[in-house]
């Protein structure tokens, strides 16, 4: 099959039979929308979590506030690499630290956080 074939039978299960723009509802939703600079954001957070590392350390932070020897230990990764991604997460506002003597412990920034990974956790069960 082509690749215009098939983008041609692509279209007829995902595109209207009749080409008709319904301004009101464009209207409707354009006006809600968040400007470029805030969807930019928004996509570059979606990007932090598509890492399954980012996600594994995010997953025991929303159980516990841990040191990066925790986490190295629970994850089987070095300090190092855990290290890495928590600079990421960091600079992302999903996590935040506090030091304790010669520790410094982690835990997720805000219930935002926690909220988002119960909802995507919730969201891939279903």
């Amino acid at each position: 099959m082509h690749k215009k074939d098939m983008s041609e039978q692509q279209c007829v299960a995902e595109c209207c039979e009749v080409e008709e723009i319904h301004p009101h509802l464009l209207q409707e939703a354009l006006a809600k929308m968040p400007s470029p600079e805030e969807l930019n954001d928004l996509a570059e957070l979606f990007k932090t979590f598509g890492d399954p590392t980012r996600i594994r350390i995010l997953y025991v932070l929303f159980e516990e506030e841990v040191c990066v020897c925790d986490l190295a230990a629970a994850l089987n990764m070095t300090q190092s690499a855990i290290s890495h991604q928590l600079k990421i997460l960091k600079q992302n506002h999903l996590v935040k630290n506090r030091r304790e003597g010669k520790s410094i412990f982690y835990s997720l920034a805000d219930d935002h956080v926690r909220t988002m990974i119960a909802q995507g956790l919730e969201h891939v069960e279903e």
